[in-house]
C-alpha cells in the first residue's frame, strides 16, 4: 500500500501521479478523508475506553442503590464502547479498501499517457536486410514447424487455442536460453529458484494483482488459488511477513517456472504462432534491496537485460513506459523490444520494473536499521528470458532454406551445435 505519510506529505504528487496514469485524482481525497475518519473514530474509541475504565473503578468503591445505578450506567458506557470500536474497525476497513485502489506513486519522469504514449529511450542494432540478401524470411511458425520445433495444431487438439508444443530442438534451444539466462544471473549474485505456479489470493493481492477483476488470471474456485503469470508472484510473497537482514547487499533471486495467462483481452491478436500464449516458461530476476539502492539496482536489471539481447545478436530498443501501461504495482518500467522482420516491428521480449515499497507495505516485508527499528523494503523485477524469445531467435537468425544459424553465445549449451536444421 501507498505510505499514508507519504500521501498526507505530498498529496499533489500523488493526484499528479494519478492524471499521469489517465486515472482519477479523487482518489487520493477520498483516501486523506478515510484516513481522517479513521482517525477520528479511533480517538472517540479510545476516550469512551477511558472513560469506562475509569468508571469501572467508581463502580467498584460504590455501595447499595449507588452501585446499582451506576451499573446501569455501565451496561450504557458498554454498548456506546462496543460501538466505538465498531465504527472504528468499519473506518479501518474502508481505507483499506481505497488504500488497495491507489497505484504506485510513478517515478519522476515517466512519460504520461497510455499504451502508445512510451518513449524510445535507445535503438541498438540494425534489422538484417533480407532482400539484400535475396529472400523473403518466413515467420517464426514457419521456421518451427520446417525444424520440427513447434507445433501448433496439436496444441490446440489437446488444450485449445492459444496452447502448443514444444519438441526437438524448440525444446533444446528454450532450455539453452534459459540456462545461458541463469548462468548470467548466477555471476551477478543471484540465487537460482524454483518457484510454486499456484499461490493463495494475498500473495497475488499483495504483488499487485486485482484477483477480484482482473481477467488475464487463472482461478481454481474449489482450492481458492490462482496461476501465476510470472514467477514474480511467489518471488514477491516468499518473505512476506519478514524482517530481512541486507547489511550485505540486496537479495537477489532468479525464479524460473511456467506461466499463465487467460489474454482475455486479446481476441483477434497474434492468433499465430507462440507470441502471445496461454502458458509459457520464463527466468525472472526479482530483487529485494534498500529503499536508496532502488533506482541503480533497476539500472543494473536492465542492463543485464540487454546483456542477454545483445549476446544473442538480437536488433532492439528500449522503451520508457508511458505512466498509464505501469500496471498497479511498478513506479517506473522499462521494456526491451526485439525487431521481429516477418511483422516488422519492435515486440516486447523483456521488462524491469522499480516497484520501490509498494509490494514490500502489502506484503509487510522490512528490513532492520541499526538503531533506528525497521522500513519497508523495495522490489523489483525483470526478464531474463522466456517462450517468446524463440520468436525472435528464429525469425532473425534463419537461413533461405529455412535452417537457423544458433548464436554463438548459446552454442555450449547446445552441444555445439551451429546450425538448427530442416527436418
Amino acid at each position: 500500500m501507498i505510505d499514508l505519510k507519504d500521501l498526507q506529505n505530498q498529496p499533489d504528487a500523488y493526484r499528479a501521479s494519478q492524471v499521469s496514469r489517465g486515472a482519477d485524482p479523487a482518489l487520493v481525497d477520498s483516501l486523506l478523508a478515510a484516513d481522517e475518519a479513521r482517525r477520528t473514530a479511533l480517538s472517540s474509541f479510545e476516550t469512551l475506553r477511558a472513560e469506562q475504565k475509569a468508571f469501572g473503578k467508581k463502580v467498584a468503591q460504590a455501595k447499595g442503590e449507588e452501585k446499582q445505578a451506576l451499573l446501569a450506567q455501565v451496561k450504557e458506557l458498554a454498548a456506546n464502547v462496543k460501538a466505538a470500536d465498531a465504527a472504528a474497525d468499519e473506518a479501518k476497513g474502508e481505507l483499506d479498501r481505497l488504500g488497495r485502489l491507489l497505484p504506485n506513486l510513478v517515478e519522476e519522469g515517466v512519460p504520461s499517457g497510455g499504451e502508445d504514449d512510451f518513449v524510445t529511450v535507445k535503438t541498438v542494432g540494425t534489422p538484417r536486410d533480407f532482400a539484400a540478401e535475396g529472400f523473403e524470411p518466413r515467420d517464426h511458425l514457419e521456421i518451427g514447424e520446417l525444424l520440427g520445433a513447434i507445433d501448433m495444431q496439436r496444441g490446440a487438439k489437446v488444450s485449445g487455442s492459444r496452447f502448443y508444443f514444444l519438441k526437438g530442438v524448440g525444446v533444446r534451444l528454450e532450455m539453452a536460453l534459459v540456462q545461458m539466462g541463469m548462468d548470467l544471473a548466477l555471476r551477478n549474485g543471484f540465487t537460482p529458484v524454483i518457484t510454486p505456479t499456484l499461490v493463495r489470493p494475498e500473495t497475488m493481492q499483495g504483488t499487485g494483482f486485482d484477483v477480484a477483476h482482473d481477467d488475464e488470471i487463472y482461478r481454481l474456485e474449489r482450492d481458492d488459488l490462482y496461476l501465476v503469470g510470472t514467477s514474480e508472484v511467489a518471488l514477491a510473497g516468499y518473505h512476506a511477513d519478514e524482517i530481512l537482514d541486507l547489511s550485505d547487499g540486496p537479495i537477489k533471486y532468479a525464479g524460473y517456472s511456467s506461466c499463465y495467462r487467460r489474454e482475455a483481452g486479446a481476441a483477434g491478436k497474434d492468433t499465430r504462432g507462440i507470441i502471445r500464449v496461454h502458458q509459457f516458461n520464463k527466468l525472472e530476476m526479482f530483487v529485494y534491496c534498500a529503499q536508496e539502492e532502488a533506482q541503480e539496482m533497476h539500472r543494473k536489471m536492465l542492463g543485464w537485460e540487454e546483456e542477454m539481447l545483445q549476446a544473442l545478436g538480437l536488433s532492439y530498443r528500449v522503451i520508457d513506459t508511458a505512466a498509464g501501461d505501469l500496471g498497479m504495482s511498478a513506479a517506473r518500467k522499462f521494456d526491451c523490444e526485439a525487431w521481429v522482420p516477418t511483422q516488422e516491428a519492435f515486440r516486447e521480449l523483456t521488462s524491469t520494473s522499480n516497484c520501490t515499497t509498494f509490494q514490500a507495505r502489502r506484503l509487510n516485508i522490512r528490513e532492520r536499521l541499526e538503531g533506528k527499528g525497521t522500513r519497508s523494503v523495495a522490489t523489483l523485477n525483470g526478464t531474463l528470458a522466456t517462450t517468446r524469445w524463440l520468436v525472435a531467435i528464429l525469425e532473425n537468425h534463419q537461413n533461405a532454406d529455412g535452417s537457423v544459424t544458433v548464436p554463438e553465445a548459446l552454442r555450449p549449451y547446445l552441444g555445439g551445435l551451429e546450425v538448427l536444421p530442416v527436418l
